[in-house]
């Protein structure tokens, strides 16, 4: 570089440096340092509402949370004696282990012992002198029950009174003085989208809060016949059975019960017991250890618009009645197969559970009014409900055994539909425990074909569309004029309870 380029350069630099110092006083001199841009302020409204928010959820678990407990279940040691196969099983570790280590027993005796067996679920003191209500399952089988209070104290459940069919139980415990009943809030009140708390015990960490929303009302649970559920996104783990579900009041609306998952643990789909069935089970339970439910003896269907048009009924209008019991309520009404329960003490019906509802709370004897349709006509019955006898309870079709059918050596082949089907024989009545030959046995359904949609092997045929089939020539003369296109109503037996079943292409 020459002298007059090295001298030019460093010209440019002095100038560059006076101007930044020129710059930088300007800024100092209008109290702008460098750094200390403007600083944005936080709305205090915005954070005044979520504040708002915060105080109602602690607010809410501080009222609650002295009267959720633990509870503590243990089933001693059990042994099951005998070999199932027969004989006692030779001794793997003879030779091995000394000869007199199972004490005079057998090998078997020792293979089936069952150590003792503890669980642990929540529960919530609903009354001031001692009673906890918490899930049937967390007390099931218990040989033990401990109730361990907020405080750390802990008792000895006693007078353990269940009621399976709604999971609910409750406990009593003695000589804990006036304790703090919790607050029973209004689960009908409730909406989706409504803020609730979920309070217990989950993984043995007691005294533990999550909270959500209400994400459906009115949920269905094959394990448990006897409830309406609410589903809730609040966390819910093992631990958590029999807590509460409490609303922004503090009240319970809820007694936390199951989960969908697929891991054992949250996946963002609990359910709890609606406080207000619980209203009901509760006396019950306190005063005669049980709870008795009424029933019309009827097995009923939700409609659907081809059955609804088959039959000649309004899209969704009512309860489709499939069968009515010999010698029940319904029976003694006049209720009939075919007709439509419309509405039942005054109230419309829409769905199957809905109506189990109402008519298991209504007082066994009492005169109930049922609003059906029958042959397009509205008819009102008289019905009288009754105690549910002892062997329904509970029963779902999970729980009924499956018939297998006898193997058939005459069958009459229907390839459009894609079925086979044989005469009920005295024979097959009785492998399949039927108490008719009445109807035709469909012993082969092609996968391929429109009935592997709707029909079964082992279901009893017993009318197609108006015409009551008895046999097999009943079945072909009756499919005569009957068109798969427009749907061939069919009316079958099953293991689950006998269907009208709308088969088509």
């Amino acid at each position: 570089m020459s002298i007059r380029s090295l001298q030019s350069y460093r010209a440019a630099v002095v100038l560059l440096a006076v101007a930044t110092m020129g710059l930088g006083t300007a800024l100092y001199r209008s109290g702008w340092a460098v750094g200390d841009e403007p600083r944005k302020e936080v709305n205090p409204t915005a954070v005044r509402h979520a504040e708002l928010l915060s105080e109602a959820f602690h607010n809410a678990a501080e009222v609650a949370m002295p009267s959720v407990v633990t509870v503590r279940s243990k089933m001693k040691a059990q042994v099951a004696r005998g070999n199932p196969r027969g004989g006692n099983r030779e001794n793997p570790f003879k030779g091995i282990l000394p000869d007199d280590l199972f004490k005079g027993g057998n090998m078997d005796d020792f293979l089936q012992q069952m150590p003792p067996r503890q669980g642990m679920g929540s529960g919530v003191i609903i009354d001031s002198a001692g009673i906890v209500l918490t899930n049937n399952h967390v007390v099931d089988g218990a040989d033990e029950v401990t109730v361990r209070l907020a405080d750390g104290r802990e008792f000895k459940g006693e007078d353990i009174k269940t009621d399976p069919n709604s999971d609910l139980a409750v406990v009593r415990i003695h000589g804990a003085g006036t304790l703090p009943a919790a607050a029973m809030g209004d689960s009908d009140k409730l909406h989706i989208g409504d803020w609730v708390m979920a309070i217990g015990n989950p993984f043995e960490f007691e005294q533990t809060v999550s909270s959500g929303i209400i994400s459906a009302i009115g949920r269905e649970l094959s394990s448990v016949r006897r409830a309406k559920f609410l589903q809730t996104d609040a966390a819910i783990n093992p631990g958590n059975s029999g807590g509460p579900l409490i609303n922004l009041h503090g009240e319970v609306v809820g007694i936390n019960t199951a989960i969908a998952t697929n891991s054992g643990s949250f996946n963002g789909i609990g359910f709890a017991i609606p406080i207000n069935h619980a209203k009901w089970v509760i006396p019950q339970l306190l005063s005669k250890g049980s709870v008795q439910r009424a029933y019309l003896g009827v097995e009923i269907d939700e409609m659907h618009p081809d059955l609804a048009r088959k039959l000649g009924t309004q899209r969704g209008e009512g309860l489709l009645v499939h069968d009515v019991r010999p010698d029940s309520p319904a029976a003694a009404a006049g209720l009939k197969r075919r007709d439509v329960i419309t509405k039942f003490a005054g109230q419309a019906i829409k769905t199957r559970r809905q109506l189990q509802e109402l008519v298991e709370r209504v007082p066994v004897d009492s005169k109930q009014d049922v609003e059906i349709l029958r042959d397009g006509k509205t008819m009102t019955l008289t019905v009288m409900p009754k105690a549910l006898p002892e062997d329904d309870f509970g029963l779902n079709d999970s729980d009924r055994p499956q018939r297998r059918q006898p193997k058939n050596e005459e069958s009459f082949q229907v390839s459009d539909l894609g079925i086979e089907v044989a005469e009920v024989t005295a024979d097959r009545a009785k492998a399949l425990k039927l108490d008719s030959t009445e109807g035709v046995l469909i012993t082969k359904v092609d996968p391929n074909k429109p009935a592997a949609d709707f029909l079964r092997e082992g279901m009893v045929v017993l009318e197609v569309g108006k015409t009551t089939v008895k046999n097999v020539e009943d079945f072909k003369a009756a499919l005569k004029g009957e068109s798969l296109k427009e749907g061939i109503l069919m009316y079958v037996r099953t293991p689950q309870g006998n269907r009208y079943l709308d088969v088509k292409e």
